[in-house]
């Protein structure tokens, strides 16, 4: 993925922490959904990093989503943000990659608490189901949140990992 154009990486210039690295990808239908929120993440604290698609050309979500998910799990990223026109196609094939922990979000309280309850890395959104405001709130709050790492939320993942390596 070394033809991946849109890359910001590096360190908050007024922090010693690395920066969050998130990557963005979507097929046609999310493509214009895409490019707003690359804008947004750009002017956040994060690093951002395009996995395309680059234009409204058809193309088919499962490989968009293999695309993301392999910058997440490779360690290029740390989180993803993943479009199509439903959510529900990317969220399903996305969930499909070891190690990818993928939820498709229409409300903050599920974006933000599918992070810090279940340790999700990628957000799922449906550009046609959701108005471009909210996807931004959506991300704020994805990006905000943190895994609260609580006892019985980390008992719980290693329950999801377990089944993730059983694949």
């Amino acid at each position: 993925m070394s033809d991946t154009p849109a890359v910001r990486a590096g360190q908050d210039p007024t922090s010693d922490e690395p920066r969050l690295r998130v990557v963005i990808a979507a097929d046609h239908a999310g493509f214009a959904l895409k490019e707003t929120l690359r804008e947004t993440l750009g002017q956040s604290p994060v690093a951002v990093i395009d996995a395309g698609t680059y234009d409204i050309t058809p193309v088919d979500y499962p490989d968009v989503a293999v695309t993301l998910a392999q910058v997440l799990v490779e360690g290029r990223a740390d989180r993803g943000v993943l479009i199509c026109g439903s959510g529900v196609g990317a969220s399903v094939a996305a969930n499909k990659v070891r190690g990818v922990r993928a939820g498709l979000c229409h409300d903050t309280y599920s974006a933000h608490q599918g992070v810090e309850h279940d340790d999700m890395n990628v957000l799922v959104l449906g550009a046609r189901v959701i108005g471009v405001e909210l996807a931004r709130e959506l991300v704020r709050a994805f990006i905000g949140a943190r895994f609260a790492g609580e006892e019985r939320f980390v008992r719980r993942l290693r329950k999801v990992e377990a089944l993730d390596r059983a694949r």
